[in-house]
């Protein structure tokens, strides 16, 4: 990449005021919000969990933006795009949001603690509708960078799907990788013919012959341009994977976090990529 990033897109799983304050959604908000004060315009992208009070928040569907159909598993799957503004930041937040896949008053487990068994499905469609959305943005990325395990199948996509889109020509994907990574048995098991879709055949997602949460994140990283460690207790497995991919990898920093240094970090990191 020749000079500094102008834009960056986060694809985020969660973020602070939307849903209960945790490490990570706190941790995504500061990020976006610490980047934009580097002068760099941003978009952002989280799925619209059916816990986030809409008319709190001042969610609206976009209307121009809504409308398309995406088909997952045989069956069609109409795309919802709401946005909010969030005036502290200056920064508008874009929701991925669909009736069968967002509306339940949970994100990724039921009242029991059972990992819903469409988890795998709703990373395909957010990841599918983040894309889509930003073709219609007409908006195009320097960096796209993905936070929170449900954001992991973009960089397929990205590299796979839309790499002949003009409008992702120039984009390097980020990952961050934190300590939300599923359990071995929560996807799935069809899960790797569910991700198979236009330009993406089975020999692209060898990874997911076993669905886990290990293996996702190790596809991510297949199709991603650079991994940062974004959190403590990261599995050491998928930086040593990343490592041995060749990727750029920057390591956890607990002081940089605390401090807020890491924006700076962060920011050096695209420019070098």
């Amino acid at each position: 990449m020749e000079g500094a990033v102008k834009r960056v897109l986060f694809v985020n799983s969660e973020m602070t005021p939307y849903l209960k304050e945790t490490d990570i959604a706190d941790f995504s908000l500061a990020l976006c919000t610490g980047i934009q004060d580097k002068k760099v315009e941003i978009r952002t992208f989280m799925p619209r969990y059916g816990l986030i009070n809409e008319r709190k928040n001042q969610l609206h569907e976009v209307i121009r933006l809504s409308g398309m159909n995406i088909i997952i598993d045989d069956v069609d799957r109409p795309l919802i795009i709401k946005v909010a503004s969030l005036p502290s930041a200056r920064m508008q937040v874009y929701f991925i949001d669909n009736e069968d896949y967002f509306r339940r008053k949970a994100m990724y487990t039921d009242e029991a603690g059972k990992f819903f068994e469409d988890n795998g499905d709703r990373a395909v469609f957010f990841a599918r509708g983040v894309l889509e959305t930003v073709k219609k943005l007409r908006w195009s990325p320097d960096v796209i960078h993905c936070t929170g395990w449900i954001s992991h199948v973009l960089p397929l996509y990205l590299k796979k799907c839309y790499k002949d889109d003009p409008i992702f020509a120039s984009s390097k994907v980020v990952l961050s990788l934190i300590n939300d990574t599923p359990s071995d048995d929560a996807f799935n098991p069809k899960l790797s013919e569910i991700i198979q879709f236009q330009g993406v055949s089975a020999e692209d997602v060898t990874a997911m012959e076993h669905p886990s949460g290990i293996n996702l994140a190790k596809l991510a990283i297949e199709y991603s341009d650079g991994v940062i460690a974004s959190a403590d207790k990261v599995p050491a497995e998928l930086m040593d994977y990343a490592k041995k991919k060749g990727l750029p990898c920057l390591p956890f920093d607990a002081k940089q976090l605390a401090d807020g240094s890491y924006v700076d970090s962060y920011k050096s990191f695209y420019d070098k990529l």
